[in-house]
């Protein structure tokens, strides 16, 4: 007890005590004001300068003066240029960055790259832009040719592995998905929905939006009525079914008809299937 009265009457303790609360001022006033401004560049920018329509070696200087690096990333003919001319920029000009950040340069080039024709033929419509694209070609014009198998490339304007300027445009041929034959139509009602499926397929025609109806009388999963109901198509059009299900049919329990779709690449369209009647 007197040791502890001792030492709250001490004048040393007191300094002590004082003395280890000025360094921890002290330590974070160096924090705020010192050590973090300097390690993290607080309040510190650069405006990025505009180096477009420059030559190379005055876009150079310029990043340099603002304390920039930079990088030529891509190499294209422009006309509206000279060449080694900067024609664009990233990040774009008037940003405010970090010193020392690297900006990424296009130049105009005397004369245009040249890229291999990747073959596109038999690709869907889709993946034959990308492969274009990410070759430096582009698609020009398309025009479209009776075949069964919808938007797959028949043919394309420029033989793949023949050398062109980057950027230029290659025409294309895709299938609508109709075939040029006339095809006769089976006879589908009272066929199982699998059976009526595979005959459609094989006929060389599309399985259709599928619509289901309660029956009394028909087993369920019985084609009811199918349309167009005619005698003949066009090599790949669409056929519609009516197919009949349990009259006392519930959602909850009720798992609809199995479709198979194994015998073709394409699978039948099931997305309008209407049990809005179950």
């Amino acid at each position: 007890m007197k040791t502890l009265k001792k030492l709250l009457t001490s004048k040393t303790f007191y300094l002590s005590i004082g003395g280890l609360i000025s360094a921890g001022v002290i330590f974070v006033l160096l924090m705020d004001f010192v050590i973090m401004p300097k390690y993290t560049n607080y309040n510190e920018g650069v405006t990025i300068p505009d180096v477009t329509k420059l030559s190379l070696e005055e876009a150079e200087s310029l990043l340099t003066d603002y304390g920039l690096r930079f990088e030529v990333h891509d190499r294209r003919a422009h006309s509206a240029y000279p060449a080694n001319y900067v024609i664009d920029q990233s990040p774009s000009p008037r940003q405010l960055v970090k010193p020392n950040r690297k900006v990424y340069l296009t130049v105009n080039t005397e004369s245009t790259p040249q890229v291999e024709v990747p073959n596109v033929v038999n690709l869907s419509y889709r993946n034959a832009r990308l492969q274009l694209e990410n070759s430096g070609l582009t698609i020009g014009s398309t025009s479209y040719e009776s075949n069964r198998f919808k938007n797959t490339i028949l043919r394309q304007s420029v033989a793949p592995g023949d050398t062109v300027d980057r950027g230029t445009a290659i025409n294309l041929v895709v299938s609508d998905g109709l075939g040029a034959r006339i095809v006769d139509v089976p006879q589908l009602e009272g066929l199982r929905l699998t059976e009526a499926q595979q005959q459609i397929m094989r006929a060389g025609l599309r399985v259709g939006p599928i619509r289901f109806e309660p029956s009394r009388d028909v087993t369920p999963n019985t084609v009811l009525s199918f349309s167009p109901n005619v005698a003949e198509l066009q090599e790949g059009e669409t056929i519609e079914l009516v197919v009949a299900e349990r009259f006392d049919a519930r959602e909850e329990s009720e798992t609809g008809a199995i479709i198979d779709d194994t015998t073709s690449s394409t699978p039948p369209d099931t997305s309008q299937i209407d049990n809005s009647e179950n």
